[in-house]
């Protein structure tokens, strides 16, 4: 699953998505500054606007969710 948020990333233009882990937690990331994925891909970091920070380890992500419209 973090080949594929990398892959979205980079995405041009990119389209804005969520992050559904495990426990049902969502994490929106509204721009690839938004995200970060640690080299060796065992972490990723997810920043909102609130400046909330979110480490889900890639095990717990189950789903990544493209948002329609860019919404």
């Amino acid at each position: 699953m973090i080949d594929e948020i990398r892959r979205r990333l980079h995405r041009v233009p990119f389209v804005p998505l969520t992050v559904r882990t495990s426990d049902g937690r969502e994490y929106c990331v509204s721009s690839p500054d938004h995200t970060h994925i640690s080299p060796r891909d065992n972490r990723g970091v997810v920043c909102d606007d609130e400046r909330t920070t979110a480490i889900p380890g890639p095990i717990h992500i189950k789903s990544v969710i493209e948002e329609q419209n860019g919404e």
